[in-house]
């Protein structure tokens, strides 16, 4: 229960914050990558360095990372069939090949039928990701935000002493 309550107040701290619309569905839509991908490759550490390198919402990464899981293991085998059908492609043996022979480029796990299917999902799927965060960090703003700074749920979070400090290392 309380991990639910604290993701509801890191969600709700992610709204509301300076952050623009796009750097929080950026944030939203490279968190996806991870959370749909097995997570130990070179590719999700590419797109965790991305997320302290560019101007993203760390913050939404975690949060696209946390809604992303869940859905994630659900696919897995939908990912391992799309995956295993990449692999197991004639047309493809020479760059499979290549892409095994090269230097880092194994560190991809691309050999893993989950890790190439779930990237590739994920690949397609991240501007979809963006443009639906996006368009929802903008509708949220505009109908609910007020209405959720107005509730006793928020005025208790802004009150407590940890949002306090919070509030002190904000950058403004």
């Amino acid at each position: 229960m309380l991990a639910l309550l604290k993701f509801i107040q890191s969600l709700v701290k992610t709204l509301h914050s300076d952050g623009t619309p796009g750097q929080i569905a950026a944030g939203i839509a490279l968190g996806a990558a991870l959370g749909l991908t097995p997570l130990v490759s070179l590719q999700n550490f590419l797109i965790f360095c991305a997320l302290f390198l560019f101007n993203v919402s760390f913050g939404a990464g975690m949060l696209g990372w946390a809604l992303a899981m869940p859905v994630g293991f659900l696919l897995d085998p939908a990912f391992d069939a799309l995956g295993r059908s990449l692999l197991e492609r004639p047309s493809l043996r020479e760059f499979w090949t290549a892409l095994t022979n090269a230097p880092l480029l194994p560190y991809t796990n691309f050999n893993n039928t989950v890790s190439l299917g779930s990237f590739v999902v994920w690949a397609v799927l991240a501007i979809p990701i963006y443009a639906a965060a996006y368009a929802g960090v903008l509708r949220y703003r505009a109908k609910y935000a007020e209405r959720v700074r107005q509730s006793r749920f928020w005025k208790a979070l802004s009150a407590s002493q940890a949002y306090n400090v919070y509030r002190w290392f904000r950058p403004e």
